[in-house]
């Protein structure tokens, strides 16, 4: 019996695929080999979700894959016109990330409201500042992005007093249309930012939106830093047009040591980390397996990206 042939795509440290032993021909690959390899798969796992090699090498001649998965939320690294055009599947990492993204965002509106990047410097100087801090109980959200990790978010927000309001790519019941959203940002105290990077999402956060927000509202982005024109919120920022912001994610990943970005007045820079907790890759490798297996028994895939639209349809 031939064993179906899978391709990773790795990072360091590799996932761990015991439970395939006997089961896939294993090859691993870097950028480099990707486009030489890529004929030869079944089944492409991107485990290096950081990677645009797909892109680069999937126009290329030969067979290609009739699934592919990313380990990942977003699949912009990976889907080009001709992956879209084709008739390979494409799966993501839906659920994994859900709720600690949703805990970091908490963290971050909590910090911003009790004041805590100050705190931590006045110790560190060993200044003794007294300050009144704001309430986060009864405060707005706006949160952009109505898929799991967005209402993961807007849920741990409500547990907090906050309330919340949920744009879509489409209104329904629960969540508002594009047509709401500048209207839901102007009365916001939090903006969200947790759509996927799509032709109608990218720069969507420009100066227009940073005016319309209020003086004291706080900028959160853990989706794509391509949602947002990087100088349009750094000049928002030294206007003091809005309050703060916390990116955990650029358009340039690792952020330059020149970036600008890193000495803007209120703004917290992580690199890339609000769903990354302990065991994320495991989480991340059993994911996959289970759906290996479901794949190798003909069973249907659960994750289907929409390539077109460039996320899973259905929430």
């Amino acid at each position: 019996m031939t064993l179906p042939t899978l391709l990773v795509l790795d990072a360091d440290p590799p996932p761990r695929l015991g439970r395939l032993t006997g089961r896939a021909r294993v090859l691993h690959t870097d950028d480099e080999g990707l486009a030489a390899l890529l004929p030869e798969a079944d089944v492409l796992l991107v485990w290096d979700f950081r990677s645009r090699a797909v892109r680069d090498a999937w126009p290329g001649e030969g067979p290609r894959p009739a699934w592919v998965h990313t380990a990942s939320a977003g699949v912009d690294h990976l889907v080009c016109p001709e992956l879209a055009a084709s008739g390979t599947v494409v799966t993501n990492a839906r659920g994994v990330f859900d709720q600690p993204v949703a805990e970091y965002v908490a963290a971050l509106v909590l910090a911003a409201a009790k004041d805590l990047p100050r705190t931590v410097e006045f110790q560190r100087n060993r200044v003794w500042r007294h300050r009144e801090t704001r309430r986060v109980a009864g405060t707005r959200a706006c949160v952009v992005g109505s898929g799991p990790i967005g209402r993961a978010v807007a849920a741990t927000l409500k547990a907090l007093g906050v309330t919340p309001a949920l744009v879509g790519r489409v209104p329904r019941t629960g969540v508002h249309g594009p047509a709401d959203l500048d209207r839901l940002i102007a009365r916001a105290d939090w903006v969200i930012a947790a759509a996927p990077l799509t032709d109608r999402t990218r720069g969507m956060f420009d100066a227009h939106r940073f005016g319309v927000m209020q003086p004291s509202a706080v900028f959160v982005n853990v989706g794509r830093g391509e949602l947002v024109d990087e100088p349009a919120l750094a000049e928002a920022l030294r206007r003091r047009w809005i309050a703060g912001a916390a990116l955990d994610v650029f358009t340039t990943e690792p952020l330059p040591a020149d970036s600008p970005l890193w000495d803007l007045p209120g703004l917290l820079v992580s690199p890339h980390m609000s769903g990354d907790t302990a065991g994320w890759r495991d989480e991340l490798g059993a994911q996959f397996v289970e759906l290996y297996e479901r794949w190798a028994a003909g069973r249907g895939l659960v994750n289907v990206v929409d390539k077109k639209r460039g996320y899973v349809p259905g929430h």
